[in-house]
């Protein structure tokens, strides 16, 4: 019989799709999460035009991963958090911004979503996860369901940068 333990904090990111700046919806997450770790480039996010009608065109992406390390399962709480700061950029009824966290480990990366599926987990609160990314031979890598713009190798070397962070502040924890 195995041994009930503790995970060990995880890495907490938070993707922002919008057709405007991210720096305004940046400040809201960094009040509400503390310090980033790391802040990918604008990235374009042309992999599907799913966002277009409601948000406009073109649109970019930009990925934060924050200093702070977080429990496991406080992702629920994280994603009504962004789905109400989401609420602050509504224009005419319509998101101007998206905002998708998650969570970064050492073995993965898992969004949140408020959406049931086959491959994903409830967790609590209306909240699933998922597995969007895993870890093997030395990178993340995509699984069949992993949305197109995270199979991509810009968001796969992004992933591997900040597990590298990551990986880092856990040693330092241990110490």
């Amino acid at each position: 019989m195995g041994s009930m333990q503790t995970p060990r904090p995880v890495m907490l990111f938070c993707s922002i799709l919008s057709k405007d700046s991210p720096d305004a919806a940046r400040e809201i997450l960094r009040a509400a999460f503390g310090e980033t770790a790391f802040e990918s480039p604008v990235l374009p996010f042309d992999y599907t035009t799913y966002y277009e009608q409601e948000m406009g065109s073109p649109l970019t992406r930009k990925i934060f991963a924050f200093d702070d390390l977080i429990p496991r399962d406080s992702l629920p709480d994280v994603k009504i958090r962004t789905n109400g700061m989401e609420a602050a950029f509504l224009r005419d009824g319509k998101r101007m911004v998206n905002l998708d966290p998650g969570i970064l480990t050492l073995e993965n990366a898992c969004l949140a979503t408020t959406k049931p599926y086959s491959h994903r987990i409830y967790l609590a609160k209306g909240i699933w996860t998922e597995i969007t990314l895993m870890y093997q031979d030395d990178s993340y890598h995509a699984l069949p369901w992993t949305y197109p713009d995270y199979a991509s190798r810009e968001l796969i070397a992004i992933f591997n940068a900040m597990r590298g962070i990551y990986r880092g502040r856990i040693k330092c924890q241990a110490v």
